[in-house]
């Protein structure tokens, strides 16, 4: 039998099993993003398999952007 398992539960059953100091930077990221910590892990790890793919610098980015037009 399979267990459904919402993304956001699997987000926290990860999260969970990673070392604080990661949990901690992982966090501190998704704030200064301010984006959803699925959404940090998914940049994390597409990153490391991507080179090209959508980055957290190019969050901080589009983040500058936006403030400047303000």
């Amino acid at each position: 039998m399979l267990l459904a398992i919402t993304s956001e539960k699997a987000i926290n059953l990860l999260v969970n099993e990673l070392p604080n100091y990661i949990k901690a930077a992982l966090l501190k990221k998704s704030g200064k993003l301010e984006c959803s910590l699925k959404a940090t892990i998914e940049m994390a790890i597409s990153s490391f398999l991507d080179e090209e793919a959508f980055s957290f610098e190019d969050c901080l980015l589009a983040q500058r952007i936006k403030t400047q037009d303000k």
